[in-house]
């Protein structure tokens, strides 16, 4: 019975790494040994596909341009999103609610939805091909969930906190930094991380708005056929190095998600 407990969760870890494993399987082979046959090791053992992203700046500068615009859109989207939720959650005013839901609407479109208004917009404004365009597209949809899920930990904190910071002298800037904030990191955290999430790994908008100084990883991901076809050994590395930065970013918030499900929020 002590050994049936842990065979379902066995299984489980082993269908959900299954994939990753392949991947970086493939990431160490060749295209022709890839497309020779199936093997769980490779036979010809070559890190040659790393070692080209890396020294290839058509390839490394997709991660960066990746990083930039991702890093642009959680600082962005959580900076709006921290006075909106706190607005929701401790003021009333008419059409509170119906504004609030209504916000929550961008979500429910599919982003090709507004591929082509943002391509148009950026374009006459001469924000085509920048980072800053596709951190700003990515707010549409990432602003909304932060607002809902800032304002459930907002909510959390008694406005007892708010009325004692007044009678000792805060302003309200000095104490939205200074002591609300950190009663909220777990929550500033949970939404950075979903912020993060969305737009890492957002490919439409992201390939629609750029061409070639923006140019995400995911959009050169696409671009890598040859003469003799697709280099599937490079686009396994490639896949291998995409999941590294939000590997990263969950282990670091972890904690902050689990508590954003113990409250109930995420």
């Amino acid at each position: 019975m002590k050994h049936r407990r842990w065979l379902v969760p066995t299984l489980y870890i082993l269908f959900l790494m299954l994939p990753i494993y392949w991947l970086l399987n493939m990431s160490f082979k060749t295209t022709n040994e890839i497309l020779g046959g199936f093997s769980w090791f490779p036979a010809e053992f070559t890190i040659d596909s790393y070692v080209k992203i890396l020294t290839d700046p058509t390839w490394y500068m997709g991660y960066v341009n990746s990083i930039i615009y991702v890093a642009l859109n959680t600082v962005i989207s959580v900076a709006f999103a921290l006075p909106a939720a706190y607005a929701f959650s401790r003021y009333r005013f008419l059409g509170d609610k119906h504004l609030f839901f209504w916000l929550l609407t961008n979500r429910m479109a599919p982003p090709a939805v507004f591929a082509l208004p943002f391509l148009q917009l950026y374009s006459a404004l001469g924000l085509f091909d920048t980072h800053f365009a596709v951190a700003l597209a990515h707010c549409l949809f990432n602003i909304p969930l932060a607002v809902w899920i800032l304002e459930g930990f907002i909510s959390g904190v008694p406005r007892e906190i708010d009325e004692t910071a007044y009678l000792d002298g805060y302003s309200f800037p000095r104490f939205f930094t200074k002591i609300f904030m950190p009663l909220i990191g777990s929550g500033i955290g949970v939404t950075a991380f979903f912020c993060f999430m969305f737009s890492w790994v957002e490919l439409l908008l992201a390939k629609t708005l750029t061409s070639v100084e923006a140019k995400p990883i995911a959009a050169v991901m696409t671009r890598t056929a040859s003469t003799s076809g697709y280099e599937l050994g490079l686009l396994a590395a490639a896949g291998v190095l995409t999941i590294i930065p939000g590997a990263i970013v969950i282990y670091f918030v972890r904690n902050y998600i689990a508590k954003g499900f113990a409250m109930g929020r995420v």
